[in-house]
C-alpha cells in the first residue's frame, strides 16, 4: 500500500463523514423550514431513493444484487439489517435532529462503538483493555456533561433526546454488527442497497408517506436531495472504496469528522448556540471513540485466534 493510496483512503473516509455531519444540518433546516414535515416521512424518503440508486448503481457494476435473495441466511441477515440496524440508526437519528439539533444527535450516536465493545464483553467474553475502560470512563463523563450541563440534580437536555439518542447509538451497534457476515460476498452496494430499500418499504407499511400532505418548496427539495445524494448515497461509495485503500481502524477513526461537521456548520447557518459543556463532553466522546477504534484490531486479532483455536 502506497502513501498516496493511504492518503487517498483517508481522504474518502474523512469527507465521507463530513458529508454524513452536513447531511443532519439539512435535515435540521428542512425540519426548521417545514414544522408538518416526520422523521418518518423523511427517513422513508431517503432510504427508499438510497436504497434503489445504489441497486441500480450495483446492476450496473455487475454486483448483480439479486444473487443474496438464492441463500436463506444471507436474505434474513439482509432484512435484520435494514430492521434492526437501518432504521433505529436514521429513524431515532433524525428524530434527535427533529427535536433537539443536529450535533447533539451526531455525539450521542457517536456512543455507538460503546455499545458495540459491551456486546463483546457480554456475549463474546473478550475483556476490555485498559484504554477501553479508560475511553468508557471519558465518554459516560461526556455524556454526562452534555445532558446535564454540570448541574447533576437535573437534565439539559429532554428525556425525548436521551431516548431517541439511545436507540440511535444502538442502532451504530446493529448497523454495523448485523451485515459483517454478508458483507465480505455480496459487498457493500448490495447488502446495503437491499437493506435500506427494505427498512423504507416497512416504514410506509407503518405509515404510508403517500399519505402525508406536505407542502415542499424548491429549497426544501434541494435540501431533500442533498439528503439523499450527498447524505447517503456519497459519502456511503466514499467510504466503501476508502476500506480499499486503509484499514477499518483507520477509517474508524475519521467519523470524528462527522460531530465536528455537524456543530461547525449547525453554528455556521442556524445559529445552534452550544455551551462549552456540550463542547467539552464531545471532545471527550470523541477523543474516546478515537482510542477505542486504535485498539479495535486487537480486540478483532484476539477473536480471531480463539475461532481458529476452537476448530482445531
Amino acid at each position: 500500500m502506497t502513501q498516496q493510496n493511504h492518503l487517498r483512503g483517508v481522504l474518502l473516509a474523512s469527507s465521507a463523514c463530513i458529508l454524513w455531519g452536513i447531511s443532519g444540518v439539512a435535515a435540521s433546516t428542512l425540519f426548521i423550514n417545514n414544522p408538518h414535515l416526520t422523521a418518518m416521512w423523511l427517513t422513508q424518503v431517503r432510504m427508499i431513493s438510497a436504497g434503489l440508486i445504489l441497486l441500480v448503481w450495483g446492476m450496473v457494476a455487475g454486483k448483480h444484487p439479486f444473487k443474496i435473495w438464492h441463500h436463506r441466511h444471507a436474505a434474513w441477515t439482509a432484512v435484520s439489517y435494514g430492521l434492526l440496524g437501518l432504521i433505529p440508526v436514521q429513524l431515532c437519528y433524525f428524530e434527535v435532529v427533529r427535536v433537539g439539533n443536529a450535533p447533539i444527535a451526531t455525539i450521542i450516536q457517536f456512543l455507538g462503538p460503546f455499545i458495540i465493545s459491551i456486546y463483546y464483553f457480554l456475549f463474546k467474553h473478550v475483556t476490555p483493555s485498559r484504554i477501553e475502560l479508560i475511553g468508557m470512563i471519558m465518554a459516560f463523563i461526556g455524556t454526562l456533561l452534555i445532558v446535564t450541563h454540570g448541574h447533576l440534580n437535573s437534565l439539559a437536555i429532554s428525556p425525548v433526546i436521551l431516548f431517541w439518542g439511545g436507540l440511535s447509538a444502538i442502532g451504530v451497534a446493529t448497523n454495523t454488527l448485523i451485515p459483517r457476515t454478508i458483507l465480505p460476498k455480496y459487498g457493500a452496494l448490495t447488502v446495503t442497497g437491499w437493506g435500506l430499500l427494505i427498512a423504507g418499504l416497512f416504514l410506509t407499511l407503518l405509515q404510508p408517506m403517500w399519505r402525508v400532505h406536505l407542502t415542499i418548496t424548491w429549497p426544501q427539495l434541494g435540501l431533500l436531495i442533498v439528503i439523499i445524494l450527498l447524505g447517503t448515497v456519497a459519502p456511503f461509495l466514499m467510504f466503501a472504496r476508502s476500506l480499499s485503500d486503509i484499514l477499518p481502524t483507520t477509517a474508524s477513526l475519521m467519523d470524528a469528522f462527522e460531530p465536528l461537521a455537524a456543530t461547525v456548520f449547525s453554528i455556521t447557518f442556524l445559529n445552534v448556540q452550544l455551551t462549552s459543556f456540550d463542547f467539552i463532553g464531545g471532545l471527550l466522546i470523541i477523543l474516546a471513540v478515537m482510542a477505542l477504534s486504535l485498539n479495535t484490531h486487537k480486540m478483532l486479532h484476539f477473536l480471531r485466534r480463539r475461532r481458529a483455536h476452537s476448530s482445531s
